[in-house]
């Protein structure tokens, strides 16, 4: 984005919409670590967490996307026992990936915030996806590689 701040874009399953959400740089890291099924030496707050409500005995059954208030949307937490604790949405989504729970948007919030992805704009999204499954954090480091704009395949024009 021109703001250089990640975003996840989440896909409706039976449907054409997209629900985008802006995140920090951390939670980011923390989603892609988990998408990568990087394995930390130490655990991160989201692996930490992940392991207190394991040896609490707890299952986290759904992250539920409740609200979109001011441009922030906002999360719940959904527990097996029917426990619901408010969340970041950034956060429950790393915590989701973490324990293969689902996340749910609730229908006014993807009625609000949904943008519908055209078949050519789909393709779009699938050609970055097919370019992050092949890129890795190091890789931004490196002179000329591909977080340099206009270098090793990197968008331009932020």
């Amino acid at each position: 984005m021109p703001t250089n701040q990640p975003i996840v874009l989440l896909r409706e399953r039976d449907g054409d919409r997209y629900l985008p959400v802006w995140i920090g740089a951390a939670e980011a890291a923390a989603i892609a670590f988990a998408q990568q099924g990087v394995t930390p030496p130490r655990p991160l707050t989201h692996d930490l967490l992940r392991d207190v409500i394991t040896a609490l005995g707890h299952n986290l059954s759904e992250v539920r996307i409740v609200e979109l208030k001011d441009n922030v949307f906002y999360a719940s937490l959904i527990f097996s026992d029917g426990v619901q604790v408010s969340s970041r949405t950034s956060d429950a989504i790393a915590l989701a990936l973490r324990t293969q729970s689902p996340i749910t948007v609730e229908d006014a919030v993807i009625d609000e915030a949904g943008v519908v992805v055209s078949e050519d704009e789909d393709d779009e999204v699938e050609r970055f996806r097919a370019f992050l499954d092949h890129v890795s954090a190091e890789d931004f480091d490196k002179p000329g590689g591909p977080g340099e704009p206009g270098v090793g395949g990197a968008p331009t024009g932020e």
